[in-house]
């Protein structure tokens, strides 16, 4: 009989690892208490934000795996805090989850870098699976750069064989 085994989101092939952190800022206090809920449910560390500029303070004091923001919002708007964060080279992921897409900015501006756009409305579902590609695709591009041999290292050992 074949063992199944379903991982949860805070392990890896039967070993614990502690839950992800993500980071939700929405204007909406409705959508950002039912965001975080779905996602605490499914095992993920959540901290949320209001808006971009506690959004950008938060960023700031704790480290994330997963950025997830709403674009139209008072003062600081998503894409305004997604340019910060590229601003300061924080390679964090996000996931641009919105009613209203600049996708003219975005094609304008490809270094932003987002790793996937949700248009609202949109399911649970679709917000789990995007969760879930985009920080098992940060998973992997990690454990790709951990399995790069360390040049630097390598250069200085040949040097010590001459």
């Amino acid at each position: 009989m074949k063992n199944n085994t379903i991982l949860q989101a805070g392990e890896s092939a039967g070993v614990p690892f502690p839950p992800r952190r993500i980071l939700l800022v929405d204007d909406d206090s409705g959508i950002r208490q039912l965001y975080a809920d779905v996602l605490v449910r499914s095992g993920y560390n959540v901290d949320t934000a209001e808006d971009g500029a506690s959004g950008w303070r938060a960023l700031n004091a704790s480290r994330y795996d997963l950025l997830i923001t709403d674009n139209t919002m008072p003062g600081v708007t998503g894409l305004d805090l997604i340019k910060k964060l590229r601003s300061e080279d924080m390679t964090l992921p996000v996931i641009l989850a919105s009613g209203t897409v600049p996708t003219e900015e975005l094609n304008r501006c490809p270094w932003l870098q987002l790793d996937a756009v949700l248009p609202k409305p949109f399911s649970i579902d679709k917000l789990l699976e995007a969760v879930r590609v985009v920080l098992r695709a940060t998973d992997s591009a990690s454990a790709q750069l951990e399995q790069l041999p360390d040049r630097q290292n390598q250069a200085s050992a040949d040097v010590l064989r001459l």
